[in-house]
């Protein structure tokens, strides 16, 4: 489609299924625009991706959930920073990212089933397995939730890889730093459990690359 065509450049256009679940499943936040009154609105939120559908949650007087719950066109961004790419002239530095963007409507989950695996979708995303050690979630809790789903349906994938594009004749270095989102050691009380020293585990030693 038009508004999904990548016209700067169309290289790194990606359309790998792989890149787009790897995107969705590794970031831990996107960023919804709207507009509003005239006015273009981008706010962050959490979020993540069961099967053809982006779920975001929030509270039901929130203008953005209010706005991606009543069918008003939305897009929604997330976007992964993989390194700095360092060239001999401040024109061609860059940098290696994955980015996504999603074009489409949402509407208000309403169906109690989906509601409750959408919410627990969106604890374990954050931090996987975390769902099933938490207590149920009340009536009440989930009646102050709303939740949106938004089909991955029209979508732009851009990735960017690899050392500077050009290096002239020049003494300085250059290449790529590596960058990577790691996990800190815990605060809290009490023993750490296994699904939290998992996640640190795989947040701690990430396989950054050059390349």
């Amino acid at each position: 489609m038009e508004r999904t065509h990548i016209r700067r450049h169309p290289e790194r256009a990606s359309f790998d299924q792989d890149d787009v679940d790897t995107i969705l499943d590794e970031a831990m936040i996107c960023h919804v625009a709207f507009v509003e009154d005239d006015q273009p609105i981008l706010i962050p939120a959490a979020f993540a991706r069961a099967g053809d559908w982006l779920y975001i949650h929030g509270s039901p007087l929130s203008r953005m959930m209010r706005t991606a719950g009543s069918g008003a066109p939305i897009s929604v961004s997330v976007s992964l920073v993989d390194g700095l790419v360092l060239a001999t002239s401040a024109f061609d530095h860059s940098m290696n990212y994955r980015s996504l963007i999603v074009f489409g409507r949402g509407r208000i989950v309403t169906d109690p089933d989906e509601k409750h695996r959408a919410l627990d979708a969106i604890v374990d995303h954050l931090t996987p397995g975390r769902r099933e050690h938490l207590r149920p979630m009340t009536d009440k809790e989930v009646a102050a939730t709303m939740v949106v789903a938004i089909p991955l349906e029209e979508m732009s994938v851009k990735v960017r890889k690899g050392p500077p594009g050009r290096v002239d004749d020049w003494p300085v270095w250059t290449g790529v730093i590596p960058l990577a989102q790691v996990a800190g050691s815990p605060v809290g009380d009490g023993p750490v459990p296994d699904h939290v020293e998992e996640f640190i585990r795989s947040r701690s030693d990430p396989k950054t690359s050059m390349s």
